[in-house]
């Protein structure tokens, strides 16, 4: 089979912030941005890569409860609700110019005992971005 990864799923809460975080902060392009009934769907990914990074709206997810929203709302602002892993050929580097620009450090590059060094942050929904060194 023929298969690439095409797109994933993230949530934010703030379309402006999100777009400020991803496309300033990380150097995404910002590939589509749909807004229905007051809420945005943002498409973005790095240039030159077809993958693409979706950022939702989790309210818009159909069938959800009001208690499931709130537990959506409470896993985000806590950080576990989502993630991404990111890859780099310069992870010091990077870090630095992101640090730069005020995104939110959860851990600076340090090598892992499970053989990969890395690094992360928080966008402003609270996902998790973890940023791997390439070999």
């Amino acid at each position: 089979m023929d298969m690439s990864i095409h797109a994933t799923y993230l949530p934010h809460n703030d379309r402006d912030a999100a777009i400020a975080f991803y496309r300033d902060v990380l150097g995404f392009e910002v590939r589509n941005d749909v807004g229905y009934n007051g809420m945005h769907w943002i498409t973005v990914g790095p240039p030159g890569q077809d993958v693409s990074i979706v950022l939702y709206p989790p309210e818009a997810t159909p069938g959800i409860t009001d208690s499931e929203r709130a537990a959506i709302t409470e896993m985000m602002a806590k950080g576990t609700f989502a993630s991404i892993n990111l890859a780099t050929k310069d992870l010091d580097g990077v870090f630095e110019r992101l640090q730069a620009r005020d995104a939110e450090v959860v851990q600076e590059p340090v090598d892992q005992p499970y053989g990969v060094r890395d690094c992360a942050f928080r966008d402003p929904a609270g996902n998790m971005v973890r940023l791997q060194q390439l070999a």
